[in-house]
């Protein structure tokens, strides 16, 4: 396996990222939505400080990551496609980019306008982005849960657009993403 993508396949490096980050977000979005059914509580209070702690891990690997694409080779899509099932992949490619960062950032602008620093696992905080605004927070919170719905459906057409390109079209863009 190759360090570094080609233009056939991704290299270790891009498929670390894709596939923990994959993992962490998938978890950060189950773990918001059970938290919104909880009850204000010890349990629920220790969640929302581990959401907030690897919501920030998330932006740090986004930035990490973006870093890597840009000086990495992204692989060729093959020539079956058409240019507007490019367009379209691009373009859902960049959403999913901007979403990793919108989210850990409205989260975290949220947590800063309540007045709750972000303590990133009790080595150091994060400095409040805002000062305390409850009308700001409110609007980060109805910002940030709506970002969740629509990364939540990016994810699934994103996984739905592997699939069939596995499934139907039976080309090689699901399998040169995944692990071996």
């Amino acid at each position: 396996m190759c360090f570094k993508n080609t233009l056939q396949t991704y290299g270790v490096v891009a498929k670390i990222f894709h596939w923990l980050m994959a993992v962490l977000i998938v978890a950060l979005l189950a773990v918001g939505l059970i938290m919104e059914d909880m009850e204000n509580s010890p349990d629920k209070f220790k969640l929302i400080g581990l959401h907030k702690e690897f919501g920030i891990v998330v932006l740090t690997l986004a930035a990490l990551r973006l870093g890597w694409k840009v000086l990495d080779v992204s692989p060729l899509l093959p020539e079956s496609i058409g240019k507007m099932a490019q367009l379209g992949a691009k373009l859902l490619h960049l959403s999913l980019y901007a979403l990793m960062f919108a989210m850990p950032i409205t989260g975290w602008l949220m947590s800063s306008a309540a007045g709750f620093p972000v303590a990133m696992f009790g080595l150091f905080t994060m400095p409040n982005l805002v000062e305390p605004d409850k009308e700001f927070r409110h609007d980060m919170g109805e910002l940030h849960e709506t970002l969740a719905w629509v990364l939540i459906a990016l994810i699934v057409l994103h996984l739905l657009a592997a699939l069939l390109h596995h499934f139907y079209y039976k080309d090689n863009v699901l399998t040169r993403m995944l692990p071996r």
